[in-house]
């Protein structure tokens, strides 16, 4: 039997670079994908976290289930 420290994963954020590595996507296409006036919006695509007035992030754990139903959808085709 686990414990909570044992669960415990720290929270880590992604730099736009990192996403556009795990993702495939272009920088355009992730901003795309957030924008909800694009015909390219995702509703599903993890949202960027401020951390400052001009730095953004996105949680590696929300990517990651984002690539991770990318995945399943595929395997439901």
């Amino acid at each position: 039997m686990s414990n909570a420290a044992e669960d415990y994963r720290p929270l880590v954020l992604l730099k736009l670079k990192d996403v556009m590595l795990r993702t495939g996507l272009s920088r355009s296409s992730i901003y795309n994908k957030l924008d909800t006036k694009s015909p390219y919006y995702d509703s599903t695509f993890p949202h960027q976290v401020s951390l400052g007035a001009v730095s953004v992030a996105w949680v590696e754990k929300e990517v990651e289930e984002w690539i991770g139903s990318r995945i399943k959808m595929r395997e439901e085709i």
